[in-house]
């Protein structure tokens, strides 16, 4: 698995242009996986939604969507992908032709099958690989990967590839603990990962404060992370409403409550400043398969 780390390295060492350092890190796509501990949590809707809400400040934004199991983002956005990155790794079609449309012309990436796919890639293949990206290194101001739940190893790869990491939970007891339980992955898998957190569904804003605060100080006291609180979204009908619909909530009821929350995140998000380790798209499936 090293050697093909080594491999996948070497290429995009290869194919670097002549930028300055500066320059090269202003241009370099930011990565962002969400995650929660546990599935139906609202986090393939905040994920597309967020992605919008990114969008409308003229950010160019893409969805890698890596929980195919789960198909998700067909359920939200009405949309089925006829081709993913397995067919771009074969050979069989460009990175170009398996990118979906989404609403405002939002790119969605279907992801891989399984992250141990890309660990026996061949030479060939690894070039396929790195040569697609390439192309879209500079299309992408902001990609935002959509994980899988839970933690299973494919699943933590994903999140731990990414500069930063948004984990959701709601109020929910079980939520919490699932929560905690896959940011404790995190932390035993890589000190000093930039976590933030997302309290969906909450009835009120001091229930969401409580359970921030809650997970918060058992993240810090147990684990030694530092939690940041990106924000809070409240229980909202027109969600449900806009999910029945095959709409995201931001366009179909874009001053409901909820709506009004993603876009304060949004705002949070855009204040992050990456550090300058962050190796864009490359970067990011470099260190994909060098976890694998």
């Amino acid at each position: 698995m090293r050697d093909q780390a080594h491999k996948l390295r070497e290429l995009v060492r290869g194919r670097e242009n002549k930028k300055s350092k500066q320059n090269q890190q202003e241009n370099l796509t930011k990565t962002y996986a969400i995650t929660s501990g546990k599935g139906g949590v609202g986090k393939t809707n905040f994920t597309v939604n967020l992605s919008l809400a990114l969008k409308s400040e003229g950010k160019k934004v893409a969805i890698i969507d890596a929980d195919l199991g789960m198909a998700n983002i067909d359920v939200v956005l009405g949309v089925a992908p006829q081709y993913n990155l397995n067919h771009m790794i074969s050979g069989q079609k460009e990175i170009t032709e398996i990118i979906m449309k989404g609403p405002k012309g939002l790119d969605i990436i279907p992801g891989i099958s399984g992250v141990e796919e890309l660990a026996n890639l061949s030479d060939y293949q690894l070039q396929n690989f790195i040569k697609g990206w390439q192309i879209l290194e500079d299309k992408y101001d902001i990609i935002l990967i959509d994980t899988g739940a839970g933690v299973s190893k494919s699943v933590v790869n994903f999140i731990l590839a990414a500069d930063e990491i948004i984990v959701i939970s709601t109020p929910e007891p079980t939520s919490v603990t699932d929560a905690y339980g896959i940011i404790k992955v995190i932390a035993k898998r890589q000190k000093n990962s930039r976590v933030n957190l997302v309290i969906n569904q909450i009835e009120n804003s001091k229930e969401g404060e409580n359970v921030s605060k809650r997970l918060s100080k058992v993240a810090k006291d147990f684990l030694e992370v530092n939690l940041s609180i990106l924000g809070m979204i409240p229980s909202d009908k027109n969600v449900v409403k806009a999910v029945k619909k095959q709409k995201p909530f931001i366009l179909e009821f874009p001053n409901c409550k909820a709506a009004n929350a993603i876009n304060e995140i949004k705002n949070e998000l855009l204040d992050i400043e990456v550090e300058e380790k962050s190796g864009g798209i490359k970067g990011f499936f470099s260190k994909l398969i060098g976890l694998s």
